[in-house]
């Protein structure tokens, strides 16, 4: 074979593999994009049922629910947008990856918090029924949202410090050499160290808050004065939350993951894996709360399937 087919076929195959991954990023952009939007719109509506009633408005239960979802509304709008960006291969500042990086780490810290509060109220309410009125009011509900924004934001402030700390002058550009991600922002070990460190100090802590409560509540229930139907209900919901937080960890971890599976696989697979891991640990997490909510409470399911379906009541077509 001459000099110049042996170039026609190394280009044609160039081109081949290049089309390739054009078309399978446009594949995964498309099969991930369009549940994510989805899923958008349904938080956002039931954001917008939450505060369409005065009940929800001024409940604590529903306060922290709010609080909760919003967390992961947010934070599923910045994980699709980081994930275009990753998409369309663009190379951003570290800067602007850092302000991105940092409001997705804000919202998902604030998750696991909101829960602990969430569980702890359920706790108060089985085996506290007397004094619940008393101790979860809106006034203690909003110092509590205060409290885990705080901490959040503490976090965040901590890792600030912490990048400062690396010497981005000695670098010939800001502009990252590859795509903005978790990983890319680990540049200096103390900052590696911090983040695993806060990772599982909160994480234990908040295992370890709800499973106290579930089995406080536990313990409650077979006491003879106690509601045994809200007792079931409570129990079952912090079963929920116990989920959400290991769905939570999960996402959280995922970055250490790929970053191990990353010195032992290729570029190509690790790709094609961050975006299952995208799908089944980041997104469907995020979900969760507005279909596990909004279809078990019966005071949010009528008045978020009527806002679901576009103010559509199934009765219209009985009218007549």
């Amino acid at each position: 074979m001459s000099y110049a087919n042996q170039s026609q076929t190394i280009n044609l195959n160039i081109t081949g593999q290049q089309y390739q991954g054009l078309l399978e990023r446009v594949l995964f952009s498309t099969l991930i994009g369009m549940p994510c939007c989805v899923f958008l719109f349904i938080n956002g509506t039931m954001l917008f049922t939450l505060r369409s009633k005065l009940v929800f408005r001024e409940t604590s239960r529903y306060i922290l629910l709010y609080n909760l979802l919003f967390a992961d509304t947010a934070q599923l709008a910045f994980g699709q947008l980081l994930y275009i960006i990753a998409a369309c291969r663009m190379r951003l500042t570290y800067p602007v990856c850092g302000v991105l990086s940092m409001f997705t780490k804000l919202t998902n810290d604030i998750s696991p918090l909101t829960l602990v509060v969430m569980s702890l109220e359920r706790y108060v309410a089985v085996c506290y029924p007397l004094r619940h009125a008393t101790i979860i009011t809106i006034r203690n509900t909003a110092v509590a949202i205060i409290v885990v924004w705080a901490i959040s934001l503490l976090n965040v402030f901590t890792r600030i410090l912490l990048l400062l700390e690396f010497p981005f002058e000695d670098l010939e550009s800001l502009k990252m050499t590859d795509v903005c991600s978790d990983i890319q922002m680990l540049v200096d070990p103390i900052t590696d160290h911090y983040d695993k460190a806060y990772t599982y100090c909160l994480f234990v802590s908040a295992t370890v808050a709800i499973i106290s409560s579930y089995i406080g509540v536990m313990v409650a229930a077979r006491s003879a004065s106690a509601d045994k139907a809200s007792a079931h209900k409570a129990r079952n919901t912090l079963l929920l939350h116990l989920v959400q937080l290991g769905l939570s960890l999960f996402s959280t971890m995922h970055t250490s993951i790929v970053q191990s599976l990353s010195t032992i696989m290729q570029r190509l697979a690790i790709v094609r894996i961050k975006s299952v891991f995208y799908v089944f640990i980041y997104i469907l997490p995020r979900c969760l709360t507005s279909l596990i909510y909004g279809l078990r409470d019966q005071t949010i399911r009528p008045i978020l399937l009527y806002h679901l379906c576009c103010r559509l009541t199934l009765s219209c077509p009985s009218r007549g």
